[in-house]
C-alpha cells in the first residue's frame, strides 16, 4: 500500500518558470503578491497568491492554489484579477522578510515539510524579479 500523501497550507504566494517552482514567502504586505505579479509578467505561471497547500509526493513537495482561490490573484490597489494557476513542484524560496546585504552571498538552505530548498533573500533593488526569473529559467548563483 502506498504511503498517504500528507499536505498543509501556507500563508505564501508560489509561481512557477517552467518546471521551478518558486515560493514567496513573508509577512502580510511584504509584498508577496506584488513579486508574483512582477515574475508572470515576466513570463511565470502562477501557482497560487495569498495561500499555497504543499503536497508530499515521490519526486518532492507540490505546491497548489486551495479550491477556493485557484485562478487569481490579488493586485493591491485594483482588487482580484483573474490568472490561471497550475500546480509546480517546489525548488527555490524567497523570504521578503530579510534583506540580501552580501554583494555575492553564499548559497542558502531552508526546510520546508521536510525538504531542503534553496533559499533567496529580497534584494533591494527594482532589478530584482528580473534576477529571479533569471535564476528559475536556470541561470546559476
Amino acid at each position: 500500500m502506498a504511503a498517504a500523501e500528507t499536505s498543509e497550507c501556507i500563508h505564501a504566494s508560489a509561481v512557477a518558470v517552467g518546471a521551478t517552482g518558486l515560493l514567496i514567502m513573508g509577512k502580510s504586505g511584504a509584498g508577496k503578491s506584488t513579486l508574483a505579479l512582477s515574475l508572470i509578467a515576466l513570463g511565470a505561471d502562477l501557482v497560487a497568491d495569498d495561500q499555497v497547500c504543499l503536497a508530499r509526493k515521490n519526486q518532492g513537495l507540490i505546491m497548489s492554489a486551495p479550491p477556493v482561490l485557484q485562478n487569481q490573484i490579488e493586485a493591491r490597489g485594483l482588487g482580484i484579477l483573474r490568472q490561471p494557476t497550475r500546480p509546480a513542484l517546489l525548488q527555490m524560496a524567497v523570504d521578503l522578510n530579510t534583506s540580501e546585504t552580501a554583494r555575492l552571498p553564499d548559497q542558502k538552505e531552508i526546510v520546508i515539510a521536510g525538504e531542503r530548498i534553496r533559499l533567496v533573500r529580497r534584494v533591494e533593488s527594482a532589478a530584482f524579479p528580473s534576477m529571479l526569473y533569471v535564476l528559475l529559467s536556470g541561470g546559476s548563483a
